[in-house]
């Protein structure tokens, strides 16, 4: 896009908890040995064990065995290389670019359950936005908290954009409605829309998220334009659930990854886009506006095999 930067070393430090299994936990090991049915089953393992998922670990594990009987992989070198090269193939096909509206403004739709980063995500969305001369909006949709809005509101000042909210407990579609009149009068670029820290548990959560998207659409057709659900990495399988449900529900079109601070385990972003075909578009590395960086499948597999002091 032109709007993110990526640097392994960033990754590497957010990666922590899975360089640590992948790196220093299984590099390390298959270093100088030949490759046999043990050291394969280690290599599943490892695999697991860092959030891949049962079916992509599979698909990589039984290519893996096809070559060692072909004579193509003998050397636990050769595998460090196979295991990455497979790994990044597997998101062959997948868009990484946000999406945008081709008249109006592009509207993105904000999704997330509480405590994933979602208010700092859109900021960093933001800044970035503005950084690359876009006019930006805020609507202010997670009505239920007053503290969401007034969070949402301080990054609208920080970072000097519009921002529309209602009053607490205003009905959310509502807000998003007066955002999109406001966007359009005051040829906003991008129109980024809040909503509520909803639990992927809450039928009738989702059903707002639902209400949302049908208001977006008919103020603005074709809007959302870009459905971003943001997960945070540390929550490994469960964030495959949340992923699972929000889809469900409103079509995400990808994924905001946050919380890459060591203690992540990104294998998830492989099992996600294996399943759901949800790809990761954008990675959060820090609490600042400007630490956020494009997805890029060679760099982030690079970085879940780099290798750490101590393994886990």
């Amino acid at each position: 896009m032109g709007l993110f930067s990526s640097t392994l070393g960033a990754l590497k430090r957010g990666l922590g908890r899975t360089n640590a299994v992948l790196g220093t936990g299984l590099v390390a090991r298959l270093r100088g040995r030949d490759l046999d049915a043990e050291l394969v089953d280690e290599i599943e393992s490892h695999l697991l064990r860092s959030d891949v998922g049962v079916a992509s670990t599979q698909a990589v594990v039984e290519t893996l065995r096809s070559g060692i009987k072909r004579g193509d992989k003998q050397r636990g070198e050769d595998a460090v290389e196979f295991l990455k090269s497979q790994l990044v193939s597997r998101f062959d096909g997948a868009d990484f670019e946000l999406r945008s509206a081709t008249e109006g403004p592009t509207v993105i739709l904000v999704a997330g359950v509480n405590g994933v980063g979602k208010t700092t995500s859109i900021a960093k969305l933001a800044a970035s936005m503005k950084a690359d001369g876009r006019r930006v909006m805020l609507a202010a949709g997670d009505t239920f908290r007053a503290a969401a809005a007034d969070q949402l509101a301080t990054w609208a000042e920080r970072l000097d954009v519009d921002i529309v909210r209602g009053h607490d407990g205003a009905d959310p579609a509502s807000v998003v409605f007066d955002a999109i009149d406001a966007a359009k009068a005051r040829d906003i670029d991008t129109l980024l829309v809040d909503t509520a820290g909803r639990m992927h548990t809450e039928d009738g959560l989702m059903r707002q998220l639902e209400k949302i998207r049908g208001i977006l659409d008919r103020q603005c057709p074709g809007a959302p334009h870009e459905v971003l659900l943001v997960l945070d990495a540390t929550q490994g399988q469960n964030a495959l659930v949340q992923a699972r449900q929000f889809n469900e529900a409103i079509a995400v079109d990808g994924i905001f990854l946050t919380k890459l601070d060591g203690t992540a385990r990104g294998g998830i972003v492989v099992a996600i886009w294996d399943e759901l075909r949800i790809p990761v578009k954008l990675v959060g590395l820090g609490e600042r506006p400007e630490d956020v960086a494009a997805f890029e499948p060679e760099v982030f597999v690079e970085a879940m095999f780099a290798e750490v002091d101590e393994p886990v």
